[in-house]
């Protein structure tokens, strides 16, 4: 098994980036717009469609909003991994500044490879979406 691990620091209130992070339905579309098209609900589920095209089924596992922490898994769509379990986890780093670590497990390891590159992708996108720009004083 493959397991991805990306991390940012966001120039932001850990609050205000969990509170999208956290919103398993809208949340990929908040934080990356653009990167991701659409998502919908769908029973315990969000359909998330991407830019590329790549459409995924996942499935809520856990919301941890004391530890500021997501978990869930692709069940389905055009990626049918074997296994997959992801987390996103926001971390205060001061007033205005917060790291998003993610993580995710991936069978089989073909997958790792595109996986931490839509990852990677997906995380510029979300920084400069949240991030807070700095006062000029």
């Amino acid at each position: 098994m493959a397991s991805i691990r990306k991390e940012i620091t966001i120039e932001s209130n850990a609050e205000a980036v969990w509170e999208v992070i956290g919103d398993f339905t809208a949340g990929p579309s908040r934080m990356a717009p653009g990167f991701v098209t659409d998502t919908r609900p769908e029973a315990d589920c969000r359909v998330v469609t991407f830019a590329d095209g790549t459409v995924v089924r996942e499935r809520r596992v856990a919301v941890d909003h004391d530890a500021r922490r997501i978990v869930y898994s692709v069940v389905d769509g055009t990626v049918k991994p074997e296994h997959d379990n992801a987390s996103m986890q926001i971390i205060a780093d001061g007033a205005q500044r917060c790291r998003l670590v993610w993580i995710r497990d991936v069978l089989p390891e073909t997958l790792a490879a595109p996986m931490a590159d839509a990852m990677s992708r997906g995380l510029d996108v979300v920084k400069r979406t949240l991030d807070v720009p700095r006062s000029e004083t």
